[in-house]
C-alpha cells in the first residue's frame, strides 16, 4: 500500500556549515525525507562534543530546502512540554510549506536529564508521559480548545493557533521496538513506525507480527502504518543495495540512511549516488 521511500539522516557532531551542505545534497538528490536527531548531549562520543538543538535545526532546514520532507528522528518527549512542542512543530510545518514528518519517542538518555535537572523517572513513567503527550498534541492540532487532566500534564482551555498546514496534522512517527507499550502506542497513534538499526530477519518478522496484533486489538488496519527502519551504509555500495533489498523484503517500505562523522558531507554525496539504484528496487 505504501510506495518505497528513502531518507537521509545526519548524526551528531556536525557543524552548522556541514548541516547546510548535507541538507542541500539531500534536497538536490531527491531524497524523500531528511532527518536530524534530537539530543541535548552527545551520544556514544565525548561528552564535550558538538550537538545542536534539533528543532532549531529543523526550522533552518525548512527554509534551506524546497522539496525533501523533514523531521527529527525522533524527538525526546521529556525535553519539552507537549503544548510547547505542538506549537514548535506547527511553526516548522508552516515554514516548510507542509513538509514536516513528526517523530516522537519517550526519550532514554539519562545523562541529558540529570545534567539539566529534567525528570527522568522509570521507563514506565516515561511511557505514560509519552502517551499523554501524543493525546495532547493531536488535540491541540485538531481542536479549537484542549482541556486535559492527566497524571503528568494538565491543560485548561488551551488554544493552539494556527493549526498545521497538513490535515489533520503532520504524519506522526513513533520510534522504538518495545513490544508491550511502544508498539501498542504505534498502533493507536502513529502513521509511521521506525526501528533504529536494520534488524535481522527473525527480529523484523517478530516486530511486524507484534505490531499487527496490536493493530487488530485496537481495530486498525495494520497496513495503514508505514514500516520504516534506519540503516548505516558502509563503503561498499553493492552491499548497501543488497541490505536495502533485504529490508524491503522484510516489509519495510522506507529506509533512512544514517550518515555519521567523519566526512559526513562526502558520505552524503556517496549516499546520493546510490539513490537512482535504490529507486530501481521499487520499479
Amino acid at each position: 500500500m505504501h510506495p518505497l521511500r528513502f531518507g537521509l539522516k545526519l548524526s551528531q557532531h556536525a557543524t552548522i556549515e556541514e548541516y547546510r551542505e548535507f541538507w542541500q545534497i539531500a534536497d538536490d538528490a531527491g531524497f524523500d525525507h531528511t532527518w536530524v536527531m534530537d539530543h541535548l548531549a552527545t551520544i556514544g562520543g565525548p561528552e564535550t562534543g558538538i550537538i545542536h538543538e534539533g528543532w532549531e535545526l529543523l526550522a533552518a532546514m525548512a527554509v534551506t530546502t524546497s522539496r525533501t520532507r523533514i523531521g527529527c528522528m525522533v524527538t525526546g518527549n521529556t525535553y519539552r512540554h507537549p503544548g510547547v512542542l505542538a506549537k514548535i512543530a506547527t511553526t516548522v510545518d508552516h515554514l516548510s510549506g507542509g513538509r514536516l514528518e513528526f517523530g516522537l519517542g519517550a526519550a532514554w538518555a539519562e545523562i541529558e536529564h540529570t545534567m539539566f535537572g529534567l525528570q527522568f523517572n522509570t521507563i514506565g513513567e516515561r511511557m505514560d508521559r509519552f502517551e499523554e503527550a501524543l493525546q495532547i498534541i493531536r488535540s491541540l492540532w485538531t481542536e479549537e480548545r484542549t482541556t486535559f487532566d492527566g497524571r503528568h500534564y494538565q491543560l485548561k482551555e488551551a488554544i493552539a493557533n494556527p493549526k498545521p498546514v497538513q490535515k489533520p496534522y503532520p504524519p506522526i512517527w513513533i520510534g522504538g521496538s518495545g513490544r508491550k507499550r511502544t508498539l501498542r502506542l504505534t498502533a493507536e497513534y502513529a502513521d509511521a513506525w521506525n526501528v533504529a538499526g536494520a534488524p535481522d530477519d527473525a527480529t523484523a518478522r517478530e516486530l511486524h507480527e507484534v505490531l499487527d496484533r496490536h493493530c487488530e486489538d485496537v481495530g486498525r488496519d495494520p497496513a495503514s502504518i508505514r514500516r520504516t527502519t534506519q540503516y548505516r551504509p558502509g563503503a561498499d555500495a553493492d552491499e548497501a543495495i543488497r541490505d536495502t533489498e533485504r529490508l524491503i523484503g522484510l516489509g519495510f517500505t522506507e529506509v533512512v540512511y544514517v550518515v555519521a562523522q567523519p566526512d559526513a558531507v562526502r558520505n552524503a554525496e556517496a549516499a546520493a549516488k546510490l539513490l537512482p539504484r535504490l529507486r530501481e528496487l521499487g520499479a
